[in-house]
């Protein structure tokens, strides 16, 4: 093993035995948590060890980065998921390698994704993300569409050519009513898949927690955990 292999593989053991402990103290099995490695700012090579070791699934957060970085890894056995707020002028190129976009936020990205993925022939999972830190009917500090516009947009989603929706996002807020509050700001968020799945009953991903936070996400009933620190280590800054 090189060096680098070795420090992956003693992190991932480290973040599965999380979600194991997670899952057990939540009565849940370990098979319902799916983990998502978030490999932003990370190389190409991470990604290849990452997929030696049995990893899946990965994220990125910017198509600059992940676009040639899912070229170079396409031949791996990996789900890529975006989760960064993605402008319309980006969604050809993520309808290009993207099994999900986990960051549905605005009907006009919704227009642009559909059009896209029809044209390139894929069907592209897409999660809502929710702002718990918006208005009723705002946005979040980190993009995200208010727990209110939630059934509109993911009506809009379901009805779309080329696109699948598959459930819910978030990511704890920083400010507001669940600042601090990461259990609750989860626990929030199922609430939602649970009034999102009576009108689409196979939305049933919810995608939550981080490195920091995981073991709430698993408590509350998150399906899918994105974590990147914890299995990479820390980022260095970007310039």
């Amino acid at each position: 093993m090189t060096d680098r292999k070795t420090e992956l593989a003693a992190n991932l053991a480290n973040v599965e035995q999380r979600i194991t402990a997670a899952c057990a103290a939540a009565g849940r099995e370990r098979e319902e948590v799916t983990l998502i490695v978030v490999t932003k700012t990370y190389p190409a090579s991470d990604v290849r060890i990452l997929s030696e070791l049995g990893v899946r699934h990965v994220a990125e957060n910017r198509d600059q980065d992940a676009a040639p970085k899912a070229a170079a890894c396409a031949d791996l056995p990996l789900k890529w998921h975006f989760v960064g707020q993605l402008q319309t002028n980006k969604v050809r190129s993520v309808v290009g390698y993207a099994d999900f976009v986990q960051s549905i936020d605005r009907a006009r990205l919704v227009t642009a994704l559909s059009r896209e993925a029809e044209r390139a022939g894929r069907e592209v999972g897409c999660l809502i993300q929710v702002a718990l830190d918006a208005g009723e009917s705002g946005r979040g500090e980190r993009g995200g569409v208010a727990p209110g516009g939630v059934e509109e947009l993911a009506g809009l989603v379901a009805g779309s050519p080329g696109l699948r929706l598959d459930g819910l996002m978030t990511v704890a807020p920083l400010t507001g009513e669940y600042a601090g509050r990461e259990q609750a700001a989860f626990g929030r968020l199922m609430d939602l898949s649970t009034d999102l799945r009576r009108a689409h009953p196979a939305a049933t991903m919810v995608s939550a927690g981080m490195s920091a936070d995981l073991e709430q996400a698993v408590a509350a009933g998150a399906t899918h955990v994105r974590v990147g620190t914890a299995v990479l280590g820390v980022r260095p800054r970007l310039g």
